[in-house]
């Protein structure tokens, strides 16, 4: 899906532009255009990007490969800046995935391209085209309606998986499974990709926000610096609940342990119960071929005099062996 609109200096909001009117309307110094490519393949976005806004095919393939960590790269007349939104789902075996947005930011114009429906981009478009004031600050500040849009997806995200961590520790507690194990791993697998993720993300904003760059007005590097500020905050954030979900995993394998403890106790219990009864019907169980008339007839065999001395040195040697040892 291709979007776009067009905020003239004077007159209506346009939207639905077809590549000519684009690029009449890049000639206007005075007006904004905001295309956006949302699930389009290279071969259709490609064409547009370098004829019609002339971006730098090294640029141009930049924002196409879908492989980068956020940055940005300052190419005189525009900009080009990656970075990530989050989508966190409840139950998924990779609950936390990222959603990168490459934006080319001129002068007068914004360029977005991303490949999975972003959220934050499809609510600052819905609330451009309901008041046309909100990108009356010019395409930077329309920008940092975007970013701040996804800044505050991330601590929407994170106040719910602060929720499941609680779950996660109750479970844990209550009832320990392999279910809930897979769960706190998928979590940290994707905490760990948000860290990979915020840390180069913060330091976009920070460039952003005090660089010297054409087509950042200084009046704006403020708004910027905000985004900045939250994603420090996320990036402590980040670092407690890792810490959390670390802690998690010692507690259900303090618990499992525990539990096979207690098993173990249990099972102790009930060999402890019937070891005299079994040392009792084996001992007097076996047949040493004796006469079969006395009280004990079988005490004069030799058989039955070695059996017994076996029984009694075996145990005493283990008994010396472990002392030896000095585990008892």
């Amino acid at each position: 899906m291709i979007r776009s609109l067009y905020r003239p200096k004077s007159g209506p909001l346009r939207v639905g532009l077809d590549a000519a009117e684009i690029a009449a309307a890049l000639r206007d110094p005075l007006g904004l255009v905001w295309v956006d490519f949302e699930g389009e393949p290279p071969e259709v976005c490609e064409p547009m990007l370098t004829q019609v806004f002339m971006f730098h095919p090294l640029a141009v393939d930049d924002a196409l490969t879908e492989t980068h960590v956020p940055k940005l790269d300052d190419w005189g007349d525009y900009l080009y800046v990656a970075i990530h939104a989050i989508q966190y789902d409840r139950g998924a075996e990779d609950p936390l995935t990222t959603h990168e947005l490459d934006a080319f930011l001129g002068k007068n114009y914004l360029v977005t391209h991303h490949d999975d429906p972003i959220p934050a981009v499809g609510r600052t478009w819905d609330r451009c085209q309901k008041d046309s004031r909100s990108i009356d600050g010019g395409a930077d500040h329309l920008y940092y309606a975007v970013a701040d849009e996804i800044a505050m997806g991330y601590m929407q995200s994170i106040e719910v998986i602060d929720e499941d961590i609680e779950d996660f520790e109750d479970a844990v507690f209550e009832r320990p499974t392999p279910e809930t194990l897979a769960s706190v791993f998928g979590l940290k697998r994707g905490l760990l990709q948000l860290r990979r993720i915020v840390s180069p993300q913060r330091e976009v904003f920070n460039k952003l926000a005090r660089d010297d760059l054409r087509v950042i007005d200084r009046k704006d590097r403020i708004y910027f610096r905000d985004v900045y500020d939250h994603l420090v905050r996320l990036h402590d954030i980040n670092e407690s609940m890792r810490d959390q979900v670390s802690g998690i995993l010692e507690i259900y394998l303090s618990v499992i342990n525990n539990r096979m403890n207690e098993i173990m106790k249990t099972l102790t219990i009930i060999t402890t119960v019937f070891m005299p009864i079994s040392f009792l019907t084996g001992f007097f169980g076996m047949n040493f071929f004796g006469p079969t008339t006395g009280f004990a007839p079988w005490t004069s065999w030799p058989a039955f005099t070695v059996t017994l001395a076996v029984l009694v040195l075996t145990p005493a040697a283990f008994f010396v062996w472990v002392r030896r040892r000095a585990w008892i």
